[in-house]
């Protein structure tokens, strides 16, 4: 009887957390989502009132990647914790029409929007400061842009490298060092 209850959690650790559901827009749905009238300064301020950063995920229908990223990087436990403790989500279509209030008051079409900012792939990860100038776009005031699809370990020292706000320090340590070491942390034995 020990011997099945061991084989029984095992396949429950082992199991797969469920891959994100598609919406009728053609994109992956998370919990960890929000939905709002994407005026950027608001979202911004909701962020900060939960002490959270603000994320914009650009994605689209079809996308191969945006569909790796949510069956295999963010279902890790890992990874959406470090989602849903740090970040307030708002998931953009590179092809939608849905109006953007960027920072910089200008109301445009996400499709419109994401060519102002030059966003050329999916999915594509922008992180905001908690304060951005008025006369900024979101582009100008991000603290780091995400293009393409990585892997688990990628995407969560992204995360934590915003959350952390190691990017102050990026003389002492950019983005590419410090997965670099974290790479070799990892090698070594640490399990985060």
């Amino acid at each position: 009887m020990k011997r099945l209850w061991s084989i029984l959690l095992a396949i429950v650790i082992a199991a797969p957390v469920a891959a994100s559901e598609v919406g009728d827009d053609g994109l992956h749905k998370t919990p960890w989502m929000r939905d709002t009238f994407k005026d950027l300064g608001e979202d911004l301020e909701e962020a900060n009132a939960e002490g959270k950063r603000l994320l914009l995920m650009f994605e689209q229908r079809g996308c191969i990647y945006c569909a790796k990223m949510h069956k295999d990087v963010y279902p890790d436990p890992r990874v959406t914790a470090a989602i849903e403790d740090n970040y307030f989500v708002v998931q953009l279509n590179l092809y939608g029409d849905v109006e953007v209030t960027d920072f910089d008051g200008e109301t445009l079409s996400e499709k419109e929007m994401a060519r102002k900012w030059g966003i050329l792939f999916t999915p594509t990860l922008m992180f905001l400061p908690e304060e951005v100038p008025a006369d900024q776009t979101a582009q100008q005031a991000a603290v780091s842009i995400m293009p393409g699809a990585f892997g688990r370990g990628t995407t969560l020292d992204m995360l934590t490298w915003v959350a952390e706000k190691r990017y102050e320090n990026q003389d002492v340590e950019d983005f590419q060092r410090y997965h670099a070491r974290r790479i070799r942390e990892r090698d070594n034995g640490a399990t985060d």
